[in-house]
Order: structure tokens, then sequence, then C-alpha cells
């Protein structure tokens, strides 16, 4: 422990597995006070059973009340925000628009926008009053490799994605100088509960279930390397950390130097 986010006040949004659960872990071990929001009933319960210290939101980041709930106990708790982190996704395992039918291209639009980028912006925005009062005060926003080359998702999932990148540039502009806003994009990740979408009948298919991924994985990426979410993690807490206090509209790649292959 380095003590690089001591008494931060943190919101972490969908940190109920995968990056999101190992943020969890990171920035209590570098001294961050935790509030977490997340969907699924099982996985707030898991949560509250391991950190019976720390606020468990249950909700639907999607939604407006459910944010405000979960920046309100985290308000409530711990007397104001400093860092929103967000960690919500769903896939679409790499369909292409020929692959999609006619009729289900609208639902799996509206839910594959709505998931990956309405949340990012409800979240942002329920946080906000509390942030501008916060002390280096950031957000940290989830990409994905997804959102600079294709054929790391379908379609929809990739366009999603690109989107999420331009929300980082775009609120780091708007924000600036109060709050710092950047992104994390990872590559592929093992042990992830990253599941597709319902409008497309894949919402009970796991990423990180095919057979021999972490081998796949590591072959893809110059650096031979299958990175998991505490790998990610890290890079969540330098821009959380006032020692990344001159970077606004970055992003950094923790993806095994997946752009130079």
């Amino acid at each position: 422990m380095t003590g690089w986010l001591q008494d931060k006040r943190a919101l972490i949004v969908g940190a109920g597995s995968g990056i999101g659960r190992a943020v969890v872990d990171a920035f209590r071990d570098e001294g961050a006070k935790i509030a977490v929001l997340e969907h699924d009933r099982d996985k707030c319960n898991h949560l509250r059973a391991e950190f019976p210290d720390i606020p468990v939101i249950e909700g639907d980041a999607v939604t407006r009340e459910a944010n405000e709930q979960a920046v309100s106990a985290t308000v409530d708790r711990y007397g104001g925000l400093d860092t929103l982190v967000h960690c919500v996704g769903v896939f679409d395992f790499y369909r292409r628009l020929a692959d999609i039918g006619a009729d289900e291209l609208s639902p799996a639009f509206e839910e594959m926008f709505r998931t990956n980028v309405l949340s990012h912006l409800q979240s942002v925005q329920a946080a906000l009053p509390r942030l501008r009062d916060g002390t280096g005060p950031s957000i940290v926003l989830t990409e994905s490799t997804s959102a600079y080359y294709p054929g790391r998702g379908g379609v929809l999932y990739v366009s999603s994605k690109f989107a999420v990148r331009g929300l980082v540039t775009a609120l780091a502009h708007e924000l600036a100088p109060q709050i710092r806003v950047n992104g994390v994009a990872p590559g592929g990740t093992l042990n992830t509960d990253l599941r597709g979408l319902a409008a497309l009948g894949l919402d009970q298919v796991r990423l990180d279930d095919s057979v021999g991924r972490a081998t796949d994985l590591a072959a893809r990426t110059p650096l031979r390397v299958a990175l998991s979410g505490e790998d990610h993690a890290w890079s969540y807490v330098f821009l959380a950390a006032d020692r990344s206090r001159g970077l606004t509209g970055e992003t950094i790649h923790p993806d095994g130097g997946f752009r130079l292959a």
C-alpha cells in the first residue's frame, strides 16, 4: 500500500464483478473510502458480506434514481465525494450488422447504448454537484480497445465504446478546470462477468466462458499477457490519484501492447 488514494471518497459504479470489483480492492488498499452501485442482487449481497463497512446500493445505473441514491449514500457516509469510477457494460459477442435481424436492431441498439453510454451520463450527472465540492475531484470512465480498433466486438459494441471515448473528451473539456475526466481502455480481460445483450438472446452468455481464453488473449498481444481485472485496476488508481493531477481527457491502455500488433 502506498496511500495514493488516502481518504479519497469514491463511488464505484458496476462494482460487483470483473474490473469494477478489482477496483474496489485496489482503491481500498490505497486508502480510499468506498461506496458502490451494483445492479445484481447476489453481487450486492456478496459485497455487503465481505465489506460490511461500505455502503452498497442496489440499483440500475441507467436510471437517474439509482445514481442519485448512490451519490447520496456516499455523501451521507463520508461527508463528500471526490472520485467517480464507472465500470458498467454489456457486450454483443462480435455480431455483425448482417447477423442482426431487422426486428432485433432497434431493441439491441437501445439496450447497448442505454447500458454502455447512458449509464455513464446518468452517473456523471448525478455526481457532478458533489464532485464540484470534492478534493481533487476526478472521473474515470471505462472505454475498451474497441474504442480504438475494429474487430474487438461487433458493430453495436464498438460504436458504443467509441461513444464513451467521446464522453471522456467532451466531459474533460466541459468540466475543466474543476474536475478531471479520464478513461481506461482495457484489452481482453480474464475472469469477467461481461454478458451479452438480452435483445439478442445473449444475456446468459459470459465473455470469459470460452475455452482457452487465457491462451487466446495472450497470443493477441506483443507482451503475450492475459490481463485480469486486478491488472487493470491500477490504471484507475493512478488516474484517480492527485499524482495524475496534470491529466484530463486522456486514456490509459492496459492492453498488452495490442496497438503494436
